[in-house]
Parts: C-alpha cells; structure tokens; sequence
C-alpha cells in the first residue's frame, strides 16, 4: 500500500520540477532586468524586481520557450560586456548632447533590416537597444523584415549612418550568443544580400 502511495509522489514531482524551474528562471532574468533598469544594485530593488516578475509572469501567460535555447556562454559573456561598454558611451553622449545643445538637441528615426524573425532574439534586441541611453525601438514590422529605431543625436546623414551601423552590431552580437545556426545562416545571406 505504502508503495503504491509514494509512486503517484515519485511521478508528480518531476512534472513539479519541470513547470517551476522554467518560471523561476523567468523570474530571476526579468528582476534582473528590473534592476538594471533602475540602475541601482540594492535589497529594495531586487525585492521589488522579484514582485514585478512574479505579478508580470501571472497576469500574463508566456508561451512555453523551447526546448533548447542556443546559447554560446563565451558570445553571451563578450554581448553582456558590449552592453555595460554600450550604456556608459551612450549614456556620456547623451550627457553631452544635453548639455552642448539642451532643448535644441536632435533625433532622427530610422530603419534598420530585422536579421532574425525570431520572437526570441527581436525581443532581446529590442530590450538591449532599450537599455542604451538615447536608442528605442519604435516598431517592429515583421512583414517587411524592417526595425524602426529612435536614436537622440544624430544632426546629420552620417551620424545616422553611425547609429544604424550600432543597431545592426547588436543585432549581430545578440544573434552570435542567441541565434541557431539556422538563424545566422539566414542573417549572413540577408547581410550578403543588402550590402551590409
């Protein structure tokens, strides 16, 4: 009887166990976004990060993610570092773009070729370009395979050549630690293809 009784146990656990650890990893990549994004590294923020992750990942039913994420630690490593390298410079040209030209200060929106159809990487994408002082996306348009992007700076043709050519480097790099093989084949051949 006992044996029969710790079975159904021995099953459920691992369905358990399965269904929890993916949303406890949800939840520590989505505080861990929230702390980046308040900028400060304290108990307050952390604390608030995990109740933001818990309401978010409750009112909102993510579909499951794959089995297998393609993931490249060493590319992963070198993408976190081109971001923390990519906040400070963007944050130092905001910064002087503010104080040089204050309220006269310019813009410009572009576009940029999408590399990856992927929900995966254009949502990291997208969230990275978020993370970089003075950048936003603006729209995803997946029928015509085009990023619209916000940038603060740009005054002339070349500046917003120099911002396109950031936006694709990070869609690059995202794609090198992130993006199957499939992925990357197809962004080369679309690189090849527009002269990039």
């Amino acid at each position: 009887m006992s044996e029969r009784a710790s079975a159904p146990s021995a099953v459920r656990r691992p369905r358990w166990a399965a269904r929890v650890r993916p949303r406890v990893l949800e939840i520590v990549w989505l505080t861990f976004v929230w702390v980046l994004l308040w900028g400060t590294f304290s108990p307050l923020s952390i604390v608030g990060g995990v109740v933001v992750a818990v309401a978010v990942i409750g009112a909102f039913r993510f579909p499951p993610a794959e089995a297998h994420l393609p993931v490249r630690p060493l590319r992963l490593l070198l993408l976190v570092g081109y971001l923390v390298y990519d906040m400070v410079v963007s944050g130092a040209e905001v910064s002087w773009q503010v104080l040089r030209y204050g309220p006269a200060a310019r813009g410009a929106v572009f576009e940029v070729p999408l590399l990856s159809s992927s929900d995966r990487v254009v949502t990291v994408v997208a969230n990275a370009l978020s993370l970089s002082p003075g950048a936003m996306t603006l729209q995803i348009d997946h029928a015509h395979g085009l990023w619209f992007v916000y940038a603060l700076g740009p005054r002339d043709g070349a500046g917003v050549e120099r911002s396109r050519r950031r936006t694709m480097d990070m869609q690059r790099r995202v794609l090198a630690a992130l993006g199957t093989p499939e992925e990357l084949a197809t962004a080369e051949r679309l690189l090849a293809e527009r002269g990039c």
